[in-house]
């Protein structure tokens, strides 16, 4: 799974490496964003400005905004088939921006405390997950709220001593066509591990474990 990333780059890369337009005046550099949190994602490949949604997706039919809770992440394997997320894999594909994410290793023996590791492409650029987003309206009267869930895969040869699963983390040049779809893209062949040669890992120490602690030494190597 995929429980916390960062967003802390340089905002001219956004422009140079994902084609990003408008961004959010309050933006800010982020090191441990945790699931409940809003996130800096992209809905509309046509515009491609980016938007905050709300981490922990909330299906439109849902009666409880608790859900959310359950659903910050969704398996690639069986997006078509969940009554969660069928609907938005069909229609509602978008774009969650990071430059990084961690993962916890188990100890070999199963008992003590787990190990965050962090993970990044090594050439510390911006990329993008994919993802999926929702509208959830709790009453006619109530403000609307867009929640979006990140897609994890199988993982690669750098996450998966590990961990199991990792993000789909895309491409430049597949980001968009994951979003807008198209004649001739067949978006599930999208959403497969990212290359482990471009990709590098390292352990941190336990700030990352606290999801309210914000500094850059979350992902600072021990």
């Amino acid at each position: 799974m995929c429980g916390r990333f960062t967003i802390a780059f340089d905002l001219a890369d956004l422009s140079d490496e994902l084609g990003l337009g408008e961004i959010p005046l309050d933006w800010e550099p982020r090191y441990n964003v945790a699931p409940g949190q809003p996130v800096l994602a992209a809905t509309d490949a046509v515009t491609r400005r980016a938007e905050w949604l709300r981490w922990g997706l909330i299906p439109s039919w849902a009666k409880d905004s608790a859900i959310g809770n359950k659903l910050i992440n969704a398996r690639a394997e069986t997006l078509a088939e969940k009554p969660s997320f069928r609907s938005a894999f069909q229609k509602r594909r978008c774009l969650i921006i990071a430059d990084g994410f961690y993962e916890w290793q188990k100890p070999l023996s199963g008992k003590g405390r787990t190990q965050p590791y962090y993970f990044k492409c090594k050439d510390g650029r911006p990329f993008a997950f994919a993802g999926l987003w929702e509208i959830w309206q709790p009453g006619r009267e109530d403000e609307a709220v867009k929640t979006c869930t990140i897609i994890t895969t199988s993982a690669n040869e750098v996450v998966a001593p590990v961990h199991e699963r990792m993000p789909v983390m895309l491409s430049k040049e597949n980001a968009w066509k994951w979003v807008s779809g198209g004649l001739g893209v067949d978006v599930n062949r999208l959403l497969v591990p990212f290359e482990a040669k471009l990709m590098e890992a390292y352990p941190v120490g336990p700030y990352v474990n606290k999801p309210g602690y914000e500094s850059a030494m979350c992902r600072e190597p021990i």
